[in-house]
Formats: structure tokens, C-alpha cells, sequence
């Protein structure tokens, strides 16, 4: 399994939250080998996207689905480019 975690800087995490809810969800339920999609608050305006799929595949897609929907559709409700980490899933629970 790999998974892509992505931080962004927020302004609005409800508003956020509510828009990838409903339009960036059903984009990467579609990718390959999808798993899971998570949004973590982490408070300060900090959010974390975690995406996992089951080959890097998956991963390397859901990163390239995102990076195409968040600045059209979350763009005014972020600061900057997104830090992006994508791996191989090594212990798990």
C-alpha cells in the first residue's frame, strides 16, 4: 500500500472541508487501487490530506488529480503550493 500525504496553509477549514466533500472526493474515489481519502485538522490553519491506494501508482494519480482540482476549486481558501510526501506504507494497524 502507498499512501501521499499533502499539507496545505488554510484560511477557512469548514468552507475547505465542505467544497473537497463534494467535488474532490468523488475525483479520487475513481483513481486506480484507491483505499481511503482522509482530511486531518491540525489546527493553526494546518490541513492534511492523506490519500492511500494500494501501488504508487494510485498514489502518484491522486497527487496529479489534486493538483489539478485545488486551484480552480480551494485556491482562495489556501496559501501557497501544498507539501507533498508520497510512500510506501511500511507498518500499519
Amino acid at each position: 500500500m502507498y499512501a501521499s500525504i499533502r499539507q496545505y496553509n488554510g484560511r477557512n477549514v469548514a468552507e475547505f472541508a465542505r467544497r473537497v466533500q463534494e467535488g474532490f472526493v468523488p475525483i479520487v474515489r475513481q483513481v486506480p487501487g484507491f483505499v481511503a481519502w482522509y482530511l486531518v485538522e491540525g489546527g493553526g490553519g494546518a490541513l492534511f490530506t492523506i490519500t492511500l491506494c494500494e501501488d504508487r501508482a494510485g498514489a502518484e494519480a491522486s497527487v496529479s488529480a489534486a493538483a489539478d482540482w485545488v486551484p480552480d476549486n480551494v485556491g482562495d481558501l489556501v496559501e501557497g503550493s501544498p507539501a507533498v510526501m508520497n510512500g510506501e506504507v511500511r507498518a500499519q494497524a
